[in-house]
Parts: structure tokens; sequence; C-alpha cells
């Protein structure tokens, strides 16, 4: 009965992860509602939830589906590692241009502290 149960719950644990992949990949870069942070949380819940369970089965039980299942899920984590790297890739982008944006709105043309401490040294 135990190998029933741990059968449902690795069915039902990469059904969550399937979905929770295809929705962030389908919102990541595109809703600016979106929190990756909190889909991340999830999507590492689902990756811990199924290493627990694979390593409590037997490899000979684990049902050959999940094996088709798992390396769709395999090619949706890559796109989404693409993704992810992409976005954050953007993050860093804008973040620069603010922080360049900043300086320059500082620069007016009045001495800075630094060139102050510059002249006592």
């Amino acid at each position: 009965m135990e190998i029933l149960s741990n059968d449902y719950r690795i069915k039902s644990v990469l059904g969550r992860l399937e979905l929770i992949i295809d929705n962030e990949n389908e919102r990541i870069g595109h809703d600016p509602e979106f929190d990756l942070k909190v889909s991340n949380a999830h999507k590492s819940r689902c990756l811990y939830e199924l290493s627990m369970l694979f390593r409590d089965t037997d490899q000979h039980e684990i049902a050959r589906g999940y094996v088709t299942q798992m390396q769709g899920l395999r090619e949706k984590l890559a796109t989404n590692a693409t993704r992810v790297q992409a976005h954050l890739e953007a993050v860093r982008a804008v973040a620069d241009i603010l922080k360049t944006a900043m300086q320059e709105a500082e620069d007016d043309g009045t001495y800075s502290q630094e060139q102050f401490l510059y002249g006592e040294a």
C-alpha cells in the first residue's frame, strides 16, 4: 500500500512542479506583477519533496511514465534556467543604468566629500 501512496505523492508533486515551471516560463519577463522569489520558493519546495520521495523509493518501483514526465520537466527546467538568467541580466542592466543616473544627478559641479578628504591629506 505504501508503494501506491508514494506513487500518488510523486504524481502529485510532479504535476505541481510542472504547473509552477510552466507559469514561471510564461510570466517571467512579461508580467510586471510576477513574483519570481515566491515562484522560486514553490519550485524549490517541489524539488525538495521529489528528492525525498525518490530517496525513499526503490528505483525499480518508479513508474515508467514518470521517467518520460521527468525528461519533459528537465527540458522545461532548462528553458526556465535560460529565462531566469536573462531576467537577472536585465535586472542588473537596469540597476546599473539607475546607479549611473543617480551618480550623474549627484554630480552637479560642487565638491564632493571625497574631494575635501583628498585635499586634507
